[in-house]
């Protein structure tokens, strides 16, 4: 790594800890120049769920410990385990065991294909230790640190309350389980259709979005990427719940940008951080 490039993720923690972790996964920024991509840099940023991060930087002073990516999700996806690679996209067989989900067939594996249907990310095959080095780099650090976050939360609390926060395009398309031109609610809350928190968290969620006047839905068409498949272990006191915010709420898809609604959404989140904590 060198001085110029940023670590593996920034960490925002208050002074004294709720039970509450946020983290954001995909809201990193930092794809290296140097890499030849077949896609613009602008293009690049369509694939990150752009200023999640900022959306949730009023929680801190609330007590909520927010750990965010600052890499970019086209460069390696952290939502991702580390088994689901695509080879194609590899100068050589994977020397490890492989088992590609349906989000690789999609194109939107750890190494991710295409940054929309018929952008491709890449000019040329990746080489095995550069994958390697991006995991290394990148994937452990964040894992190893959100896994201590929700312990350290347990124990200091009994109890740890994830959410796992994410962004979405206002519309599906072909790389997205709902389909082509697929129109979204506001947000889409999962929690592995009841696996990985206690349906009340979950709940709670729900009901304090619709009553802020948002669209809800639940574990449609999300149900909950890999970090709260992993995380995600009510029966031992760590409940993980993702949440999908529709992009048209705060960003300018195509410019990257953020719009009029952006900050009376942050003030939403920062009032639902509010509800959870009162309730935890």
């Amino acid at each position: 790594m060198t001085p110029n490039e940023p670590e593996a993720y920034t960490l925002a923690a208050p002074v004294e800890p709720s039970a509450l972790v946020y983290d954001s996964p995909h809201s990193g920024r930092y794809f290296p120049p140097e890499i030849a991509t077949a896609a613009t840099p602008q293009q690049l940023r369509w694939a990150e769920d752009a200023y999640v991060d900022q959306l949730l930087d009023g929680v801190v002073p609330l007590g909520v410990t927010v750990l965010a990516a600052n890499w970019a999700r086209a460069y390696l996806d952290l939502n991702r385990a580390v088994t689901d690679i695509d080879e194609s996209l590899l100068d050589a067989p994977w020397p490890d065991p492989v088992f590609p989900t349906d989000k690789t067939r999609r194109g939107l594996g750890l190494i991710r294909r295409f940054v929309v249907p018929g952008v491709p990310i890449y000019q040329r095959p990746l080489r095995i230790d550069d994958v390697r080095e991006r995991i290394a780099r990148l994937h452990a650090p964040y894992h190893r640190r959100l896994a201590a976050l929700l312990e350290e939360s347990r124990r200091a609390h009994g109890v740890a309350w994830h959410v796992n926060w994410h962004s979405m395009k206002a519309r599906g398309n072909a790389m997205t389980p709902d389909g082509p031109n697929a129109v979204r609610p506001d947000f889409v809350v999962s929690d592995g259709h009841g696996t990985t928190a206690a349906a009340s968290f979950t709940l709670r969620i729900v009901e304090t979005l619709r009553a802020l006047g948002y669209q809800v839905a639940l574990n449609d068409p999300y149900a909950g990427g890999a970090i709260v498949q992993q995380f995600g272990k009510p029966a031992d006191g760590v409940h993980s719940v993702q949440i999908e915010i529709n992009r048209r709420l705060y960003l300018d898809e195509a410019a990257v940008t953020t719009t009029a609604g952006f900050a009376a959404l942050r003030r939403d989140l920062q009032t639902l951080t509010t509800t959870l904590l009162a309730s935890s």
